[in-house]
């Protein structure tokens, strides 16, 4: 299953069997149990990781003690890239929200996979592409979005990586706390439990621990915009 969960990174993007399971060979496996830290912000980073198993957030912590999450980043997704080509401290905390594993890679071998082998370095740059474009779309969100609309879009990108469909819905397995996913969104935990209990007497969703499930996608879509 591992082997399978690698080749959806963009690390192994256009690599034949042979160079993909060689490049995993060079990989270190990590497991963490669920709330573990994996590094914080502001450590030195020399190794890039991709998640087989389970899910990680990212997180910055200001200077007065406030957390605001990044992303939530599951099984075929890439993290720890950017000290790569801006070497560095962390710029984030990365926690297992959940138990997790997942294989890394020092910088100095994915140098060496990097030459001569242009599919690799355009994986990468595929994935600092979407990094930046994700980014854009956060400022957008908060200059231009009201909190219900966050919402909508954070539990429908969400649904995207980690739901399930059923008979009654889509069922978003997240595993956040409600602070988490109001950091998520950037506003306070009241007003997004506000908004979530509003799509709730709509019938737009049902609210479970840890998860939801969306019965109204096209409702939660439109308000999304």
């Amino acid at each position: 299953m591992n082997a399978e969960v690698l080749r959806q990174a963009p690390l192994f993007t256009g690599l034949d069997d042979e160079a993909a399971e060689a490049l995993s060979a060079a990989m270190i496996e990590h497991r963490l149990r669920r709330g573990e830290v994996l590094f914080r912000q502001g450590d030195a980073g020399d190794r890039l990781y991709v998640v087989t198993d389970g899910k990680m957030k990212l997180g910055r912590t200001s200077a007065d003690g406030r957390e605001n999450l990044l992303a939530i980043l599951g099984p075929g997704q890439l993290f720890g890239e950017l000290s790569l080509f801006d070497p560095g401290p962390r710029s984030a905390t990365a926690t297992a929200v959940t138990d997790s594993t997942m294989k890394s890679l020092s910088h100095e071998e994915l140098g060496g996979w990097l030459t001569g082998r242009p599919e690799v370095a355009r994986g990468l740059l595929n994935q600092l592409a979407g990094r930046l474009r994700r980014a854009n779309d956060v400022v957008a969100d908060l200059v231009f979005s009201d909190v219900p609309g966050r919402v909508a879009k954070a539990l429908l990108d969400l649904s995207s990586r980690f739901g399930r469909v059923a008979d009654d819905g889509v069922h978003v397995y997240h595993d956040l706390t409600q602070e988490e996913l109001a950091q998520l969104v950037g506003a306070s935990r009241e007003t997004v439990n506000k908004a979530l209990a509003d799509f709730a007497s709509r019938g737009w969703l049902r609210l479970e621990a840890r998860s939801v499930v969306l019965m109204d996608v096209d409702r939660l879509k439109r308000r999304a915009r």
